[in-house]
């Protein structure tokens, strides 16, 4: 039986310190590295049932000059410079990144929907754009703070890269490694460049309030892994004079046996109005929970998903929605919606395919109400009825090639379906979506 000493050592060894990192720095150019990823992407979407390219928020040309269909094919080239620290008691280094898109096909009555491209101001996509920035990073023990144009990965804030071109943030971020199983973050951001964005001056991205926006997003959180198995997630965050939003999140894996395991993931937000409102009022709880049985090659999961609130469940920059049911063409995520995904993963690994990979899912919404939302606040334009349904169903097949020359070249082939009645706000569509990319990493 173990001792009592030992049951504690035990339950405090998660919180033992960490090597400090600084101290282990080479310099600056020694620890540095560069990567470049060509990416393209090919995005066509039909509308069907009178749907046409003509959302709100997109429509800079006339409704009636719009096409029934959006397509949008463009190339992107990613640069990425990451410096090492310089070395003593705190390292100093840099961080710096430039992209383009080009546009290789697309039109005014075509583009605006898939957001790969940038677009000007009647509509029209640009042959090319660009932007690029740094940001400046400093480190002491293991804690690092960067101040400047970065990417930032967390549950209530994170840089989308599910486009053409990556979204990036300016501001303030910390991040703290002092413990072995204990993460803290904190951050301070002024600014989201959309994704296929040049300009860095057009405040934060919100995804569907149309009101005037907040000029701040505060964020304060933590990540705690006690085992191997389990890891757990607590953050809180405030958009300035618009909401408060706190998440939960956990992540469960349980082997039973030799190639088989049960996963269990687990989101949970809570969203309410503050300061000047200027969303309108806002009482939003969302969750979802994925559970996955995995065998071999074969992955099989069951997620259901829930948004209680007279709004949907909204979010700052393109990503940071982590809730399960968020897929291709909708984020199930409308004012009271239940929803429920199946999903199936393939590894054609054992039968000679190293690389190839297969995917089918389908995401089921009901009991959309949106009567009640507030008609003076950021979503009444969305136009929610009582008793909205919809459904989508998501394939795809990636191959990641697997050695030569051409090592990590990935291809992805999307097919993917949305229908719904008029009481939800998604359009009826059908996408395929080619990319190709092909990455190049090294060291200075």
């Amino acid at each position: 039986m173990p001792t009592r000493s030992a049951f504690l050592l035990a339950l405090a060894s998660p919180f033992t310190l960490a090597d400090s990192a600084q101290s282990q720095a080479n310099g600056f150019v020694q620890d540095s590295a560069w990567s470049v990823l060509n990416r393209t992407v090919y995005d066509h979407r039909e509308y069907r049932h009178g749907a046409r390219n003509s959302a709100a928020r997109n429509a800079y040309k006339p409704r009636d000059e719009r096409n029934g269909y959006a397509e949008e094919w463009g190339y992107g080239l990613m640069g990425t410079l990451q410096s090492g620290f310089t070395q003593g008691l705190i390292g100093v280094g840099l961080d710096a990144h430039a992209y383009l898109g080009i546009q290789l096909d697309s039109g005014g009555g075509r583009a605006g929907k898939a957001r790969l491209l940038g677009l000007d101001n009647q509509g029209h996509p640009k042959d090319e754009f660009s932007r690029g920035g740094a940001a400046i990073k400093f480190r002491a023990s293991s804690t690092v703070l960067s101040y400047g144009e970065q990417r930032v990965k967390t549950p209530v804030f994170s840089s989308s890269d599910s486009r053409l071109l990556p979204e990036t943030a300016t501001g303030l971020f910390l991040t703290s490694n002092e413990f072995s199983a204990l993460k803290l973050v904190a951050g301070h951001f002024t600014e989201s460049t959309d994704r296929n964005a040049s300009s860095h001056d057009q405040g934060l991205v919100v995804n569907y309030s149309n009101a005037v926006k907040g000029k701040t997003f505060d964020l304060a959180g933590m990540v705690f892994a006690p085992a191997k198995n389990l890891n757990l997630s607590l953050y809180s965050s405030r958009y300035e004079d618009t909401w408060n939003q706190h998440y939960l999140g956990g992540t469960f894996l349980q082997p039973l046996g030799e190639q088989r395991s049960l996963a269990f993931n687990l989101n949970l937000y809570r969203t309410t109005d503050e300061g000047k409102s200027l969303s309108g009022r806002i009482d939003n709880t969302t969750w979802s929970l994925m559970s996955t049985y995995t065998q071999g090659p074969h992955g099989f999961s069951l997620g259901y998903q829930q948004v209680d609130g007279n709004t949907p469940f909204d979010y700052v920059t393109r990503g940071a929605i982590f809730i399960s049911n968020a897929v291709q063409l909708s984020d199930f995520n409308a004012p009271n919606e239940r929803s429920w995904q199946a999903r199936y993963d393939l590894d054609a690994s054992p039968w000679g395919a190293p690389g190839l990979s297969m995917s089918a899912a389908y995401v089921r919404g009901s009991q959309i109400d949106g009567s009640h939302v507030d008609p003076q606040g950021g979503y009444a334009y969305l136009g929610y009825g009582e008793g909205g349904k919809h459904w989508e169903r998501d394939l795809e097949m990636r191959y990641v090639v697997q050695g030569g020359a051409a090592k990590g070249t990935t291809f992805s082939l999307r097919h993917n379906v949305h229908r719904g009645n008029t009481a939800q706000a998604e359009l009826d569509t059908d996408q395929i979506r080619l990319a190709v990319e092909y990455p190049l990493t090294g060291r200075l």
